[in-house]
């Protein structure tokens, strides 16, 4: 593996979701919020550690790309790039289109799925048009992450990287708790947010990790998994996220890309 020169002691900035955070994975990073579910064996942390990196890891589970732009409940992930920073990585979008939400709440035991507030959900997630309108907004939030990134440390290395595989990729795989439709839906789904990510990646010259094309094989129900089954309690990641075989190929996958490219 090639590792790139040049990057010992340089400001390194990690937004995300939980599939960056890495949540269940051990071992939390101390003195950061339980919710963030931020693991000291994400691939940002693995990142910085092989190449030297002063990390500033922002992520946190549950967040949209709406929250790494602007400020919700928390301060917009962005807001911590600053001059000085000389390499972002960003992993999000699954909590926007729904995509982990609809597969974990799918899978829950029947009387969980049957409360008021996640059948709400679960039919707003299945909605055609809603699900439209979720992507034109993270197209839109993607292209002002970029826009932002640029203005607050215009000679960092912006970097976007798609989530790991979690669904087998052939249909007829069968996928426990989750019904076979609603597997069909995600394999959709993540195709799409993969898309749109390398889209977003391209327009704004930044770098793309295709992590879900290099981990098709090693999908949840594979015999060498980078990501979990559905699982009612944390063991080696949450369920459907990346375990830490997952999180340490992303960081492989990053760190080979940073040393191939120019610049």
């Amino acid at each position: 593996m090639t590792e790139p020169d040049g990057w010992a002691g340089a400001r390194y900035v990690a937004m995300g979701s939980s599939f960056a955070a890495g949540p269940g994975i051990p071992r939390r990073v101390p003195d950061s919020p339980r919710r963030a579910g931020r693991s000291t064996g994400n691939y940002a942390h693995l990142v910085a550690r092989r190449l030297g990196l002063d990390l500033v890891d922002v992520t946190y589970s549950g967040a949209t790309t709406g929250e790494f732009v602007a400020s919700v409940k928390r301060p917009a992930q962005v807001a911590a790039v600053t001059g000085s920073t000389r390499l972002v990585t960003v992993t999000g979008g699954g909590n926007d289109v729904g995509f982990a939400p609809r597969i974990l709440f799918s899978s829950l035991p029947g009387p969980l799925r049957s409360l008021p507030s996640i059948r709400r959900q679960l039919g707003s997630f299945a909605d055609p048009a809603r699900t439209e309108e979720r992507f034109g907004q993270l197209r839109e939030n993607l292209r002002q992450l970029a826009t932002q990134v640029r203005e607050r440390a215009p000679r960092s290395r912006l970097v976007f990287v798609d989530y790991l595989t979690v669904l087998p990729p052939d249909a007829s795989t069968p996928t426990g708790r989750l019904p076979a439709e609603v597997a069909d839906w995600a394999r959709g789904i993540a195709t799409r947010m993969s898309r749109v990510t390398q889209e977003a990646a391209a327009e704004a010259g930044a770098l793309f990790v295709p992590a879900g094309a290099a981990s098709a094989d090693h999908h949840a129900w594979s015999a060498g998994p980078w990501t979990n089954q559905f699982q009612l309690r944390f063991h080696d990641g949450a369920a459907y996220h990346p375990k830490a075989a997952g999180m340490a190929a992303v960081a492989g996958l990053v760190t080979d890309l940073l040393a191939a490219a120019p610049g």
